[in-house]
């Protein structure tokens, strides 16, 4: 394994300062878990727990729009994981002790920090798991955002989804978030959002509405929604222990 292999993963929950009490209190039901000790200067930074697992969820604070979603990679080596990023095409955003933001060549911002030895995943909550990042990135820069995160990711299974317009980054087992870069109809600037792998998208659906959430719009194997502090998430008809799509008979 190289110093650069991605050892942990953590996707970000991102929304704005003045409605992360309502991102906390519904993704923490939703996940099952409880909060740490908030962080940073404006307490800004949460990680949602739970007991016997590492975490891999977290909730950040933004300052301006209305927030999204990103992910930290953690790396034995946080210098040589940022310069093989930046060989590909990335570009640094900040530097910071012990870590850095980046941004991909479409714009999606991600984190390097190290790794302090997690390797034990949270499990399914009520037949529902938070798995999954979706990169969505404009038709113009597609292809070239596929190329970037497969060599940058060379342990990862890049794959072809289930419809055209999806391409799947599927981790080594045991690490807990997948990648899914999905190609929009228009161009506009690139933007994240969570998927969660649900047994039974409707009554998971049922759940996350009776805690504040709604529906936005229904696709294929997904259901769109909104969360109380007004992030966009999806529900998504995969399997919550593998993330795949369920066998058609």
């Amino acid at each position: 394994m190289s110093a650069t292999s991605i050892r942990w993963t953590h996707a970000f929950v991102d929304r704005p300062h003045g409605r992360l009490g309502a991102a906390r209190d519904f993704w923490t039901a939703v996940t099952d878990t409880r909060l740490s000790e908030l962080r940073g200067d404006e307490g800004e930074f949460v990680t949602l727990l739970s007991d016997g697992t590492d975490a891999c969820v977290k909730v950040q604070g933004v300052d301006s729009g209305p927030g999204g979603a990103h992910l930290d990679f953690s790396v034995e080596d946080v210098p040589a994981f940022v310069n093989s990023a930046l060989r590909l095409g990335a570009e640094t955003v900040a530097e910071h002790d012990g870590w850095a933001v980046l941004r991909s060549p479409a714009g999606e911002l991600f984190c390097a920090v190290p790794w302090h030895g997690e390797s034990v995943r949270p499990p399914v909550v009520a037949g529902t798991r938070l798995d999954q990042v979706s990169l969505d990135i404009g038709p113009g820069s597609y292809d070239s955002e596929v190329a970037f995160w497969s060599a940058l990711l060379p342990d990862w299974a890049s794959l072809s989804g289930a419809l055209p317009e999806f391409h799947v980054l599927k981790p080594p087992p045991g690490l807990p978030i997948r990648i899914l870069l999905q190609r929009l109809g228009e161009e506009r600037p690139a933007t994240a959002h969570l998927d969660l792998a649900c047994a039974d998208i409707d009554t998971t659906r049922t759940r996350h509405e009776q805690l504040g959430a709604r529906v936005v719009a229904h696709g294929k194997h997904w259901t769109v929604m909104r969360d109380p502090a007004g992030g966009v998430y999806c529900l998504t008809g995969r399997d919550p222990e593998t993330g795949g799509l369920p066998s058609r008979s």
